[in-house]
Parts: structure tokens; sequence; C-alpha cells
């Protein structure tokens, strides 16, 4: 039997020095010393807003400590320019926050409104949910034509859900029902659920899902051979429209590990899994700020790829998510 192997062992397994190098090509072609192969333009999948103000997020009230001191506030639009500014953000897709569930359709309006003004990047949205509720495609129905409204989630990496949840009939129904609307799921787990991930897909085969944060490799238990197993489940997934967010994987790693040549194998894995044509970069802001910052995760994920072709890395950062939510 294959030992597996430990979580310091496997994330050092990359090369500082391929990174470094990385880098200094991304820094210097910025610079303008030599042309780029690529636009460095992007497509952010995954862009968290809250007016506190307008909408309860329980998770957010009740952080302590550094999440507390980063996320306990307004993160707004005018915030988040300031995040990517000197970045091309072309387009950008609102990812549902975890509100209370009382203020579900509340969301959805919010952010329906700022798609349709036209005024910022985002001009779409993946609000919340609760696929296994009676009253789910009632809920659905209010939906019905909203362009910007391409997808929903419901987080179920937290503690105190079931990690079998989504293996629920009630919860599975509710997943195919989106399949028959037209809309995606994303999939929020754990890495000891993705098992239970894989098979929720093989059950929903005309319903696209998107895998958030690589799998969080880094949540629930410590074996990142356990993860990469689970990982490839979802991924060798009868359904083939299973997409991969490559984020979400900066918050084990401190200030001085950045650039963080750790993160090259798990970012590897994934591409190699899923290959270029389903996998999207994704911002993560602003619980990016817990580990990182948008820019310095930009710029550590194309140091990553550097040496890859230009029209690959152009499908993680932009093609990809155009296709999928069917961007302008």
């Amino acid at each position: 039997m294959k030992r597996p192997i430990s979580r310091r062992t496997f994330l050092e397994s990359a090369s500082t020095t391929m990174i470094a190098a990385g880098l200094a090509s991304y820094h210097s072609t910025a610079s303008g010393a030599e042309p780029s192969p690529y636009s460095d333009e992007i497509v952010d999948t995954h862009l968290h807003l809250w007016d506190l103000s307008v909408l309860r997020l329980p998770w957010v009230a009740s952080a302590t400590g550094k999440a507390r001191a980063v996320l306990a506030h307004d993160h707004l639009l005018s915030d988040y320019a300031r995040a990517t500014e000197g970045l091309k953000v072309t387009r950008a897709v609102y990812m549902e926050v975890d509100v209370a569930e009382e203020d579900e359709v509340k969301e959805a309006e919010y952010v329906t409104r700022i798609c349709a003004e036209g005024r910022s990047p985002m001009q779409a949205a993946v609000i919340s949910g609760r696929p296994a509720s009676d009253d789910f495609a009632k809920y659905l129905d209010r939906f019905k034509g909203n362009p910007y409204i391409k997808g929903l989630r419901q987080v179920l990496h937290t503690p105190a859900t079931d990690p079998k949840l989504c293996l629920e009939d009630s919860f599975v129904r509710g997943i195919r029902l989106l399949g028959e609307r037209g809309l995606s799921f994303d999939l929020c787990l754990r890495n000891d659920q993705l098992e239970y991930g894989a098979e929720l897909i093989d059950r929903c085969p005309d319903t696209r899902f998107i895998l958030d944060h690589c799998g969080n490799p880094h949540a629930g238990s410590n074996d990142l051979e356990g993860w990469r197993k689970g990982l490839e489940k979802i991924a060798r997934a009868k359904n083939s429209r299973v997409m991969c967010k490559v984020s979400g994987i900066y918050g084990n790693v401190t200030a001085e590990d950045w650039p963080a040549a750790r993160l090259k194998p798990i970012v590897r894995i994934v591409i190699d899994s899923f290959g270029w044509d389903r996998v999207m970069f994704a911002g993560d802001w602003p619980v990016v700020n817990l580990g990182a910052s948008f820019k310095l995760w930009v710029e550590t994920l194309r140091a990553i790829v550097a040496d890859d072709p230009a029209d690959a890395q152009a499908k993680l950062f932009r093609d990809n998510a155009i296709k999928l939510y069917g961007l302008s």
C-alpha cells in the first residue's frame, strides 16, 4: 500500500527557483522589457461583495481574530476596484456570501441591480439557495428570465453541516432541477468530502458543476494524498462538464512564504487532473486577504503557469469563464 505523503513533504516538493524565475519573467514582461504572449486580461469568477447595512452575514458577525479584522466590515465595488487597480480585470462573476437564509432573495436582487447598472466588471452572479428545501422550485421561479443569474451555491464545508448532506434525496432533486433550469451549482467542500461530491455529480448528469477552491486541499483532514484522490474522482466524473476554480489555497502560507513555491504542486495537480479547458481563475476577494491579496495571488499564479503556452494561460485567466458563463 502506498504510504500517504505528509502535507509538508507534498507542499515543499516544488522548486523555489522555478517560481522565482517565473516571477522574474512576469515582472520583466510587465515592465515592458519584452512583449508578452498573453494580454494579462482577467475574468474573475469568484467575487464577494457585502454591504452589512443591506445583508446579514452570521458567519462574519461571529468572526474573531484576524478573520474579524479583515472581513467584519463592508466590502463594496469601490474597495474591489482599489484591490484590482492596475490589473486588467475586465469581467467578474459575483459569488454568494452565505447570507442569512431570510436574506437570500434580497441578495439576489442586490447583485442583479449591480450587474444591470453596467458600471463595473460584474456581469453575472451565482446566488444563494437551499436545494433540499420543499419550496426550492418556487424560489428559482423568482429568477426566471434573469440574464445575470448563472448558478447557485450552498456552502457545504462548514463543521456544522452534515458532510453527506449533498447526497440526501431532497438535495439531489434540487441539484437536478438546477440542470433543468440551465443553472450551475458550485461545490464548496472540505477535502474529505470530495468523494461525496463526485457521487453527487454522477447522480446529476445534466447539471453543470464548478468545484470551488481547488477542492480545498487544506480544509478538512490533513491528508493531501486523500485530497488528490478525491479531486481526481471529481475530475473523472461521467459528467464531463465539471469545472474547477483555481483559488482558495493561499491561507496556509505566511507572508514570508510568498511568492509561494509550495502552492505550485497543488495548482499543477488541479490542471493535470482537469485539463486546461476545465479550469478557471478565481480571485476570492476579499477572503483572499486572509492569506495574501488579490494582486499577490494573481502574480503568483501567473508565475506558476509562466512556462505554459499563451493559449493555455488565456483559457485559465479568461476564455473558459467567458464561455461557461456566457459573458460578453
